[in-house]
């Protein structure tokens, strides 16, 4: 019965670190959902703390926003734009150490000077992390001529 008692407790031990255990891909799964989350809750301070400090977003090939206030602002104009908007997560790839977070974008423009037009566009950011495990270089993209045609209501 001891012998039984002593296996019982080992394989629950095992099973235990196995399940406790995430692995990097799953950790950063993690990340991009609370990622997500943040950019849906309408605090850009929010989604701005997924950066290193001196983090850097490039959209489009655009002008980097660097450093956490740019990164507010940047986030901030989208929230304000589409008042409405929600991000999902479509998926998380990774490549050695370079991640692909996939993501899908709903709204409508009714912000200041808004179109009042519906967007529905995908794209991805291909992020950089730092040794803290946060953000340290993203470079989006999407089909900006497909966004513009749906801003315009084309």
């Amino acid at each position: 019965m001891k012998a039984f008692c002593s296996i019982s407790a080992l394989i629950l031990l095992i099973l235990t670190i196995i399940t406790g255990c995430k692995s990097d891909e799953d950790k950063m799964v993690e990340f991009g959902q609370k990622y997500t989350d943040a950019w849906n809750s309408k605090k850009p301070e929010k989604m701005a703390s997924f950066y290193a400090l001196n983090g850097v977003l490039t959209i489009n090939l655009g002008a980097p926003a660097v450093g956490r206030k740019q990164l507010e602002e940047t986030a901030q104009s989208f929230m304000e734009a589409f008042p409405d908007m929600v991000l999902t997560m479509d998926s998380l790839t990774a490549d050695n150490g370079i991640y692909r977070y996939y993501w899908t974008f709903k709204g409508t423009n009714t912000g200041p000077g808004g179109t009042g037009n519906k967007v529905d566009f995908s794209g991805f950011e291909e992020w950089t992390m730092n040794e803290e495990g946060l953000i340290q270089n993203s470079i989006g993209t999407f089909d900006a001529e497909d966004y513009q045609n749906q801003l315009d209501g084309n």
